[in-house]
């Protein structure tokens, strides 16, 4: 089973011809999302430091997968909540969707197309269970019962691809999880290289570092964006805060914390001092073995 799932997510990976319908969608829902900060951060989890979809889609999943219990085991008695299970899904799969629109509009290349198949999956499985509801009111109850089960194999089949696109892919990971900061005192550029108020690229080890002297102080945080890895020193600085060019996230380099989204997880903030008209810089992570101990 594994290896067809495999097969066929890398069939849509490779599969161009989904790429203007894919791009088409995604332009006009960046264009959407956009319009709002606050909806944007909303539908990001930003507030909550970790994406929202994920979270949302518990919801209509829960009350499907508890209608086709009841379906089985519920008896004549069971039919009535069943329905009502089958709306909840319905209803509660829209903002859902739209949680899931806002992460995968970011996306690019094999990502998005993989996204957009497991979209076009769902709406069509949301489509079976608003046929299943509808059957249901009119005393159908067979045909709710298999526009349901229908549903909810098609359910599994998306449900694997939104997996592949989280677990495999990284869709909505941290993309700086896996870097681990130098731990001692790292000469990172002469004193006198750095000017006032512009975000220069330096390096901890391998590791991208932006470093900022702003109102005589010094600040330092990780460079890649934790939402897709964009480069924080090429976007514009102002008020002490850095937006990156991709996504237009929005993060305090005083201590690196997110303030607008996508973003949902907050820049790695470095120590920063000056010896003998060098700058130096280390960070101390929190034990964490995945961290600490990373595959190299």
């Amino acid at each position: 089973m594994n290896r067809t799932l495999e097969d066929l997510v890398g069939r849509i990976e490779r599969t161009t011809a989904l790429d203007p319908a894919a791009d088409r969608l995604a332009d006009l829902a960046s264009k959407r999302l956009n319009r709002s900060t606050a909806l944007r951060n909303l539908l990001s989890g930003t507030a909550v430091g970790h994406p929202l979809h994920p979270i949302l889609v518990g919801v209509p999943l829960g009350s499907w997968l508890a209608a086709s219990y009841l379906d089985l085991a519920g008896g004549k008695a069971g039919r009535a909540p069943a329905r009502k299970l089958v709306g909840l899904g319905v209803a509660s799969a829209i903002p859902a969707a739209m949680a899931g629109v806002n992460d995968w509009a970011d996306t690019m290349h094999a990502e998005r197309r993989v996204g957009f198949v497991h979209a076009l999956g769902n709406d069509v499985a949301v489509v079976l269970y608003t046929g299943s509801w509808l059957a249901r009111r009119r005393q159908r109850h067979a045909l709710g019962v298999a526009l349901a089960a229908s549903g909810a194999v098609l359910l599994g089949v998306t449900g694997w691809l939104g997996g592949h696109l989280s677990y495999a892919r990284g869709v909505g990971v941290d993309t700086t999880a896996f870097d681990h900061a130098s731990e001692d005192w790292t000469d990172v550029l002469p004193e006198a290289d750095l000017v006032d108020d512009q975000p220069t690229l330096v390096y901890d080890d391998k590791l991208p570092v932006l470093l900022v002297r702003t109102g005589g102080q010094l600040y330092a945080i990780a460079d890649r964006c934790t939402h897709r890895g964009g480069p924080l020193h090429e976007g514009e600085f102002s008020d002490g805060c850095i937006v990156c060019p991709w996504h237009d996230s929005k993060f305090r380099v005083s201590d690196g914390q997110v303030l607008a989204g996508p973003a949902t997880r907050s820049q790695r903030a470095y120590e920063v001092r000056t010896r003998y008209g060098s700058i130096q810089l280390r960070h101390r992570d929190e034990p964490a073995s995945l961290r600490t101990e990373p595959i190299s």
